[in-house]
C-alpha cells in the first residue's frame, strides 16, 4: 500500500519539476538564440549618444540637486500613506463586523503619524522647492 502513495508523490512532483527545467533552460537558450540571429555593426554611430535624432551636446553626466530626490521620496511615502485609507474606508463602510470604535481610534493614530511626519519635512525644510 505505500509504495501505491509513493509513486503518486512522485508523479505530483512532475509538474513541478518541469517548470523548474524550463525556468533554468529559458534564460541561457534564449540569451543563446539573440547572440546567435542578431545583427552586428561596429560603426562609430552605434556607440553615440541616442537624443531624440538630435546631436547631443555637452556632457551626459549632469548634477542634480539632492532636494529633488528629497521631494520625490516624501512625495512617494505620502502617496502611499494615503493609499492605505481606501482599504481602511472600505473596511469602515461595509458590514464585516469591525468594531467602529477602533477602526477610527487607529485611522486617527495612522492619521496622526502622516501628520506628524509632514510637519516633521517641513520643519526640516524637505518641502521647500529651492533652498537659499
Amino acid at each position: 500500500m505505500s509504495g501505491i502513495v509513493d509513486s503518486n508523490i512522485v508523479y505530483s512532483y512532475i509538474p513541478v519539476a518541469v517548470f523548474l527545467v524550463v525556468s533554468l533552460l529559458m534564460p541561457p537558450m534564449t540569451m543563446l538564440i539573440v547572440k546567435l540571429l542578431s545583427p552586428r555593426s561596429k560603426g562609430a554611430e552605434k556607440y553615440s549618444t541616442y537624443e531624440s535624432g538630435s546631436v547631443p551636446t555637452g556632457p551626459a553626466r549632469i548634477q542634480f540637486n539632492v532636494e529633488y530626490y528629497l521631494y520625490a521620496i516624501a512625495f512617494v511615502l505620502f502617496d502611499i500613506e494615503v493609499l492605505f485609507l481606501y482599504p481602511w474606508a472600505m473596511i469602515y463602510r461595509g458590514n464585516t463586523g469591525v468594531d467602529t470604535t477602533v477602526a477610527v481610534v487607529e485611522m486617527l493614530v495612522f492619521i496622526f503619524v502622516l501628520l506628524f511626519g509632514y510637519a516633521f519635512l517641513w520643519k526640516k525644510g524637505a518641502l521647500k522647492w529651492m533652498k537659499n
